[in-house]
Formats: C-alpha cells, sequence, structure tokens
C-alpha cells in the first residue's frame, strides 16, 4: 500500500514537471517572423501592452486590471480559434490543450499568488501573456497561409 502510494506520488511529480518543461519549451520557441502583433492590433487585443508593463514594476493594483485584459484578449483568441476556416489542416491539437490548460493553471496561479502576498502573480501573467501570444501567432500565421480564414 506504501509503495503504491509512493510510486504514484513520484508519478504524479514527473508528470508535473513534465508538463510545465513541456509547455515552457513551446512557449519558448521563437518563430523567424511573428504575427502576434499583426493579430493584436487587428483584434484590439491588450497582451503587447500587458507584456511591456508587467517588465517594469506595476503596482499591485495595477496587477488586477492586466489580468481582466489578458482574460479578456483570451477569450477573443479563443473564439478565434474555434471560429477559423481551414485551420485544421494545420492546427496542433495537443499544443493547444496543453497551453490552454496551463492558461487555466497560471490564472489560478496567479489568484493564490495574489491572496497569499507572494511575488508570483507578476510570473504568472507574464505567462499568461506568453500563451496568448504564441496563440495569436499561429492564427496569424495560419491566416497569412490560408487569407481570408479567421474572421470575427
Amino acid at each position: 500500500m506504501i509503495g503504491s502510494l509512493i510510486i504514484l506520488t513520484v508519478s504524479l511529480a514527473l508528470f508535473a514537471y513534465w508538463f510545465r518543461y513541456t509547455c515552457l519549451l513551446i512557449l519558448s520557441a521563437k518563430p523567424a517572423k511573428d504575427y502576434s502583433g499583426q493579430v493584436a492590433a487587428n483584434n484590439r487585443m491588450a497582451f503587447p501592452a500587458v507584456r511591456r508593463q508587467l517588465q517594469g514594476e506595476p503596482a499591485s493594483g495595477q496587477l488586477r486590471a492586466l489580468q481582466a485584459s489578458l482574460d479578456n484578449d483570451y477569450r477573443v483568441i479563443q473564439y478565434l480559434l474555434r471560429h477559423a476556416k481551414d485551420l485544421d489542416a494545420e492546427a496542433a491539437p495537443v499544443e493547444q490543450f496543453m497551453l490552454a490548460a496551463d492558461y487555466r493553471m497560471m490564472k489560478l496561479l496567479y489568484a493564490v499568488s495574489r491572496w497569499m502576498g507572494l511575488p508570483g502573480a507578476r510570473r504568472a501573467l507574464a505567462e499568461m501573456a506568453d500563451i496568448i501570444s504564441y496563440f495569436a501567432h499561429a492564427i496569424g500565421e495560419r491566416t497569412v497561409a490560408a487569407p481570408g480564414a479567421v474572421s470575427r
């Protein structure tokens, strides 16, 4: 019984480590041409501005507004991903699923960090912005490959 619990605990810890490492690896890949800025401008998204503000030292009260902006951008990105035409052939559903789950985990980490007064809130918001940027780039890249594929 104890051996099973130890194996289960170690397996869960290794899975969590693999999941985080894979998400960070996906986000660290830098494309030759980044389309996320174009998608952000075309859809009036705030994540580029949020990234710039997070590089400084935003006040604690500003973090809540930044998080609300990121949540709005995430809703727009998810809408675009769901309603985009002709993008299924190039989609990476495993990556999208993993990053969507990571976004929800970072949102939870942000809430806990803010509530407990921990310094991880800014890092969680920065990763949330990176996830939105990844999705925006993927949409922009696919839109260039299939013009007229994304319309809001």
